[in-house]
């Protein structure tokens, strides 16, 4: 996609009900464990014909965190890693976007637990539709990897074998349904 369709100008909305925003970290460094946020807000302002003038956004409530474990839920709420009671909100607010061949690149500002660094997430679009309400969907899928350490997400336990229970590096990914404003 060397530029956008000229269908996607406007303002779009996550919808949180056809949408995962969520994560991938190793655990005792041979599984993958996965988790997710039940709660969030956001959307894009995009503009087909100057697409690096597009901006996105995401609003999160750490507290949504699920793992399927709830012994580990209410870890990562704790002050060990989101520090959810001082830190309700995790937020991504784009600084910069570009396209590159088929891929979005959208640079921000990601905050957790009160920490904000620059992130870059790559995305996939996966087309327009209409569903059968007559709204306008656009679909996405974006990924990133980051070090949870340049948050100050740093416990940990070291195994016998050598190695870290919970590893460093953690993969975000993004599956996104938006529903595209009426124009007012």
């Amino acid at each position: 996609m060397s530029t956008f369709p000229v269908e996607l100008t406007g303002t779009w909305d996550i919808d949180p009900v056809h949408s995962t925003v969520g994560f991938a970290a190793k655990h005792a460094m041979v599984a993958t464990t996965r988790g997710h946020f039940t709660a969030f807000t956001g959307g894009a302002s995009i503009d087909a014909q100057d697409p690096e003038s597009s901006d996105l956004w995401i609003e999160i409530d750490a507290d949504s965190v699920t793992t399927g474990n709830d012994q580990r839920d209410n870890h990562l709420r704790s002050t060990d890693f989101f520090k959810v009671q001082d830190h309700p909100k995790i937020a991504f607010k784009s600084t910069h976007v570009k396209i590159d061949g088929d891929e979005v690149i959208t640079a921000g500002d990601l905050t957790v637990a009160g920490v904000t660094h620059p992130v870059e997430v790559v995305w996939e679009f996966n087309g327009l539709s209409q569903d059968p309400y007559g709204n306008v969907r656009s679909g996405w899928e974006g990924n990133a990897t980051l070090n949870r350490k340049d948050w100050g997400l740093v416990w940990n336990a070291a195994l016998e074998t050598g190695g870290f229970l919970v590893s460093d590096k953690i993969k975000l990914v993004l599956e996104i349904a938006a529903v595209k404003r009426a124009a007012a």
